[in-house]
Formats: C-alpha cells, structure tokens, sequence
C-alpha cells in the first residue's frame, strides 16, 4: 500500500492538532487558508465563517465540496468558589465516555489543560456504580486551581472546551484522534481540490471547510446560498460496523479499510450517486454503499435545498467509536475518497447533465 503524500499527511495531522469546536473555529480555518493558498485560485472567508476555495472561478457550472471543520466540545459555564469548572455541550456529548478524559481550554491567555473528575468506585453508591452516564451538570473538570479568583486569572466564562488532541497510529494504517468527525472530511475536500489543481476542468471547483455543522448545518447552507453550486457533495465520517459495539446483522456492512462510502436514498441524486460510482470504478477505488431512506444527517442535507435545488450526494470516511475521543479512522479511505473526487470532478464534461430524467 502506497503512503500518503507527506506533505498531504503533514496538513491532516495539523488538522487534528488544531482546536475548532463548534462556533470557534477561527484557528482551524487559518490552517486550511496557509497550507491551500499555493493551489488556490481564490481563498474567501464568508461572515460566517466558512472558508471558501475556489479553482477555475471563471466557469459558469459550479461544484462545491463541503466537508465541516467544527468539531464537538464544551464551553465554560460555571467556575465554583473551589476553583472547578462546570461545562456546557457544544454538540452531541455522550456523558458516557467523559470521566477521566483529559480536556483542554482555549482561554484566550493560553491553553489551560484540565481533566473531568470522578468520584472513587470506593466512595460510590450502589446506583452510581451501575449507571453508565451522569448528567452534563454533575460533570466537573479539574485545572488544578485553589479556587476560584486563582481559576479566573486562567480562563473565563464562556472560553470553549476540547478533549486534549492529538494523533495516535494504531496498526495497519489506522489513526486515532478526537475530532476525526469531521477534519477527515475536511481534508478531503482540500485534497481533492487539490488533486484537481492545473487540470483542465469543465467546472468551477470550491472546496469549502463548513462551521457549525454540528449544531444544525449551519455553514453548508449559508455556503451554498453563496456558491449557488450545481453539485453539491458533502464529505462526513460515517459508523463503521467492524467491532464489537455493533450487531452486523441488522446494518448495512461498513468497514475500516474497504473504501469510502457513496450515498443512495432520496438525499442523493441518482445521477450524481451513479457518476461517483464510475468514478470509483476508474480510480480503482473500493467504495462501500451506504443507502439511507431518510435525510443524511450532515452538510448534504443543507445543500440539496439551497435556493433552486442542487444535485446533492455524500461521501462517508468508515469512523469507528465516533463522536468519542478516540475515534477510528484509515489513512487508506481517507486518501481514496479525495482521488475518487478527483477523479469525478474532471470527468465532467460539457454535456454532463445531472437532472435526474
């Protein structure tokens, strides 16, 4: 198996490195402008907070690939008199995995490290041991402060929370990382945008690193108002089935390593969905179908709508344990879902028509 560009793996870790919960993603997007103004033709920052980058901008047919840099975390909500820090969720948080995580605040004095407290099994009730979860207001961290005018020299109400980054390689090509979900997609996009650099391109091609998609898609759709794309793709992590936590019988197969995941259901178009298999079948890319009869729950949900309609699909990175601190990802999917774009977009031709007839 053939590594990853260097370069390329360089831009993904510092992806994972970079601290971008949701609604403070400024210092990730300022990783994504540096590493892609060489390719680029146009960089754009939006109001939002959406960084926009474009090739071949002239062209009139346009494709937008969305992948959200946002990540779940929390934010400081209450600091008590003996200095411990009370938190709020900035997206879905499963309680479940919090105790003994270690965290990090974004303060804007600096990165003040802290870990989420636990009460001793020793010291525990019978119903405490048996319960799995507690809820988000009985939840503290622990930054080592006497008290509370010591903590507020450090952090401030409303500073933003993340679990502590960083890469972890497991064998057989695998990473581990919180925030995989969704820097994996991101740097698709990127990736594959950059794939497409100096080729001949029949469409304009915007690589877009959405925000605040995990609290309600917010920046795919304010994105794709503004690029007024005639395709539109988003690329998000989705369940891997290849451990224990899930019962294979009852889903459709999804595994580490056997390639990304190509939509099917009534958020793709058919058109596009078929065009993104052939594509795979070009590249040599092993691809996984992941059929959903409702709405996909990520940026391509928000695009499908925009203004007049747009030819919409998704790509899914098989992500294990996800929206945990240590999800699962591999290098090898991650890598073949940006040359199976690629690969897509310079396939499109004059005549390519994506109305589903």
């Amino acid at each position: 198996m053939q590594a990853m560009n260097k370069k390329s793996k360089d831009f993904l870790y510092e992806l994972l490195n970079t601290p971008s919960p949701t609604g403070f993603e400024h210092w990730i997007q300022r990783v994504v402008r540096k590493h892609m103004k060489d390719c680029a033709d146009s960089i754009e920052t939006d109001l939002h907070g959406n960084v926009i980058v474009g090739i071949n901008t002239k062209a009139k047919r346009r494709v937008m690939l969305a992948g959200h840099c946002d990540q779940i975390g929390f934010m400081v909500k209450h600091i008590t008199k003996d200095g411990y820090v009370y938190l709020a969720p900035l997206g879905g948080i499963d309680t479940g995995v919090l105790f003994g995580s270690h965290v990090t605040i974004h303060a804007e004095k600096g990165k003040v490290e802290g870990i989420i407290g636990r009460k001793p099994i020793h010291a525990q009730s019978a119903e405490e041991r048996d319960r799995p979860k507690a809820e988000m207001d009985k939840i503290w961290v622990d930054i080592g402060a006497k008290n509370e005018k010591e903590a507020l020299k450090k952090i401030e109400i409303g500073d933003p929370v993340t679990f502590k980054l960083g890469v972890t390689e497991l064998g057989n090509d695998l990473i581990v990382s919180p925030g995989l979900d969704d820097r994996v997609g991101l740097f698709v996009a990127m990736e594959a945008l950059r794939l497409c650099a100096g080729s001949k391109l029949n469409v304009g091609l915007y690589a877009v690193s959405t925000v605040q998609e995990e609290v309600g898609l917010r920046g795919a759709r304010t994105a794709a108002y503004s690029i007024d794309p005639e395709v539109g793709i988003a690329i998000d992590v989705t369940h891997a089935h290849d451990n224990p936590g899930h019962d294979a019988n009852k889903a459709t197969p999804c595994k580490l390593q056997a390639g990304p995941c190509i939509t099917r259901g009534p958020h793709t178009n058919p058109v596009l969905g078929k065009a993104l298999v052939a594509a795979a079948k070009k590249a040599k890319i092993a691809w996984q179908p992941s059929p959903s009869s409702g709405m996909l729950g990520n940026d391509a949900n928000a695009i499908q709508v925009s203004r007049g309609g747009v030819a919409a699909a998704s790509i899914g990175i098989p992500n294990r344990y996800m929206h945990t601190q240590v999800e699962v990802c591999s290098l090898k999917d991650i890598e073949d879902a940006a040359r199976l774009l690629a690969t897509f977009v310079k396939s499109i031709g004059p005549k390519t028509d994506f109305r589903p007839l």
